[in-house]
């Protein structure tokens, strides 16, 4: 498995958006999950495809997990 450390900005470039940091503030600022009881995965801006992958990152430790945390933090705050 690659254990290697993923950047927020390669994220984004994981689910097929753009990973520049003007993009990624913005989506942030306009995707704020309001409730700490929506789960990101579970956020009706995702879709389906990237719903999943984040899922999967969550439920199964993945090296991509830190970054997810770091995400879920940021869009409920």
């Amino acid at each position: 498995m690659d254990r290697s450390a993923h950047t927020m900005n390669a994220l984004f470039e994981q689910l097929g958006m753009p990973g520049d940091d003007a993009y990624i503030n913005q989506f942030i600022r306009t995707h704020t999950l309001f409730s700490q009881e929506v789960k990101l995965s579970e956020a009706t801006f995702w879709t389906e495809s990237q719903a999943n992958f984040i899922r999967e990152c969550l439920e199964t430790d993945s090296d991509w997990c830190e970054v997810v945390d770091d995400l879920n933090t940021r869009l409920h705050s």
